[in-house]
């Protein structure tokens, strides 16, 4: 681009201003055009696009298995009295630095932050809970009946490094029980998580329990901890670790820190008297509804806001990924954003590791087939008959799809046994001259003729 000088000609002025004019568009076209004589639009032909890094894609027929999991999860929790709450994918940066834990990893290392353009910072939220919170809240719904229960589902972000089982945008469905401070709540919601794996069909998992103390016992064996933890050899960021929330070192992967913490103060042997009635009651109530339990006392969940009853789902099958669920009470983190002083209890449980859960056990989440009718029409008027049949079909509520394009009648036929439909509807010529439509039986292969008129009755009285 040309400079311009002193005493530079208009003309010489303009064309700066034009040069000028053209960099600040290429500019804001972004990296997607290359600078040269002028602006050259890449050709689409020579890109190719993928999902990004550690974010799947779930298309047929796993969607179907997808979908069964995550609605049959959510069906179980409105069972329970569980009514549904949609939030926002990103939230207030400050809302998840407070609420999850500011030294926690989640918050410093694994959260997508940016600065939208009004100069504010948000994220895309990582975890249910404390968006949960800021909408009961906001919208008051504490100053109603307790204990209010919401379900919830969808994708949550953390960048992570990407593995099987181990995603940057993972599916979740979440429940939370808010403003009842009962170990009776903390059982159903446990034995409530059971059901939804049981649900699907899952078995092989082993469900952790443990307790995490109250405000009573927590400091005195909060300090006991940090004394054993001086002692060891640990690197600097996990002594930095140690100091700000100790209880984070227990959650420590590594093998060469678990190690080292085989003989670490357990909070289990520090309860107060309170938190270990509530954790005994807890404990009874799942004896009496018959789900299964293993006491893990170095259980310790990655949130910080976690009290009392805390709970993980473990699936062996998943190799080191083989949390595929967990939650727990937490009862001082309304009060921490700003609400009433009230107690609440939730789970998340993870949609993606319960489908690599269900693959290694061999087993289908029982997704219903996709339709019921499919039609196949051979020649243009057929295909405008037809189309009005299934359309009434689909208006009462038969779910049906069709044949398009000219694909004749063998390539039709593949489409109808693909779609996994019960009956197919075969209308040519001579079926259209007779007012007549052919339903074949997709399971015998049977066939008999029905005349259009009554075909949507036949269909549904034998569906």
């Amino acid at each position: 681009m040309n400079v311009v000088s002193a005493g530079a000609s208009p003309q010489s002025i303009a064309t700066s201003l034009r040069q000028l004019g053209h960099l600040w568009t290429d500019l804001h076209r972004g990296p997607a055009f290359s600078f040269g004589s002028r602006v050259r639009c890449l050709n689409v032909t020579d890109v190719s696009f993928s999902a990004p890094k550690g974010v799947p894609d779930y298309v047929p027929p796993v969607s179907r298995e997808f979908l069964a999991v995550r609605e049959t999860f959510t069906h179980e929790a409105q069972r329970a009295g569980f009514e549904h709450i949609e939030l926002p994918i990103f939230e207030d940066t400050h809302l998840f630095a407070r609420g999850v834990g500011e030294s926690t990893d989640v918050v410093t290392k694994e959260m997508y932050t940016f600065e939208d353009r009004g100069g504010r910072s948000v994220t895309l939220r990582p975890e249910g809970t404390a968006g949960v919170m800021r909408a009961v809240i906001e919208h008051n719904l504490d100053r109603g009946q307790l204990p209010v229960k919401l379900v919830y589902s969808g994708p949550f972000f953390r960048y992570e490094r990407p593995q099987a089982g181990r995603y940057r945008q993972l599916q979740q469905v979440g429940v939370e029980a808010i403003g009842v401070d009962d170990p009776a709540l903390d059982a159903e919601i446990i034995a409530l998580a059971d059901r939804c794996y049981k649900s699907v069909g899952l078995t092989g998992y082993r469900l952790d329990l443990s307790s995490l103390g109250d405000a009573e016992c927590r400091p005195a064996y909060r300090e006991k901890l940090q004394a054993f933890l001086r002692k060891l050899p640990l690197d600097e960021e996990t002594q930095r670790r140690a100091e700000i929330n100790p209880l984070r070192v227990l959650d420590d992967k590594r093998p060469e820190v678990q190690e080292m913490l085989v003989d670490a103060p357990l909070l289990l042997d520090h309860l107060s008297n309170s938190s270990r009635e509530h954790f005994e009651v807890v404990k009874g109530l799942l004896d009496d509804f018959g789900v299964s339990y293993t006491i893990n006392p170095k259980l310790v969940r990655g949130l910080d806001y976690y009290t009392k009853t805390c709970f993980e789902f473990v699936h062996e099958g998943l190799g080191a990924q083989s949390g595929i669920g967990g939650g727990g009470r937490y009862d001082g983190l309304m009060a921490q954003l700003g609400g009433q002083e009230l107690s609440g209890i939730g789970f998340g449980l993870g949609v993606d590791r319960t489908l690599l859960a269900l693959e290694a056990e061999g087993v289908s989440a029982g997704s219903p087939r996709r339709v019921d009718v499919y039609g196949v029409p051979l020649g243009s008027e057929a295909k405008r008959v037809l189309a009005g049949v299934v359309n009434n079909l689909r208006a009462a509520g038969v779910s049906t799809d069709m044949s398009y394009g000219d694909r004749g009648l063998k390539g039709a036929m593949k489409g109808a046994s693909r779609s996994g439909a019960r009956y197919c509807l075969v209308l040519g010529e001579q079926e259209l001259a007779d007012g007549n439509v052919a339903v074949r039986d997709m399971n015998n292969h049977e066939q008999e003729t029905v005349s259009l008129s009554a075909v949507q009755a036949f269909l549904e009285e034998r569906l």
